[in-house]
């Protein structure tokens, strides 16, 4: 670790603390050199997979473009913000779960869909019309009666 005020490389850690229930560890450090103290944050690396889209694209895994496009099934629904929180994070369970380097798109919107099916149907149906591009009116009369 270099030193943030004079570049030094050998700094000694001071102390060292959990936090954020034990995803952080904060660590206070000396440099040897100046005798400044600073700290730093130490955070696991999570590599999600790839989606890879219907054109062959391939884009990193954004749990941002998923809570949009959830919100936009959710809008005007009386679901707290918790639990989208926590329907976002079991997705993202899954996915590194699966151990897959890349996901289809279809794959991230069936994940996505049950979760909304848990949540509120209205969504549900909102998401997976669009999701599912309906050709006509009975499949998404269909789609209604499943649930």
């Amino acid at each position: 670790m270099h030193c943030p005020y004079c570049s030094h490389d050998e700094t000694q850690v001071v102390e060292t603390r959990d936090s954020d229930e034990g995803g952080v560890v904060r660590r206070r450090r000396r440099c040897l050199h100046c005798e400044k103290r600073f700290t730093t944050y130490e955070r696991p690396e999570i590599s999600m997979p790839m989606v890879v889209k219907k054109s062959g694209e391939r884009v990193e895994f954004d749990p941002a473009k998923l809570r949009a496009s959830m919100g936009l099934a959710l809008r005007k629904r009386q679901v707290s913000v918790e639990v989208v929180d926590a329907a976002i994070e079991r997705i993202q369970e899954k996915l590194l779960a699966s151990g897959a380097r890349e996901l289809p798109s279809a794959r991230l919107g069936e994940l996505v869909m049950r979760e909304l099916k848990r949540i509120d149907k209205v969504a549900y149906v909102r998401f997976a019309s669009v999701y599912r591009e309906f050709e006509d009116v009975d499949a998404f009369r269909q789609l209604i009666r499943d649930i």
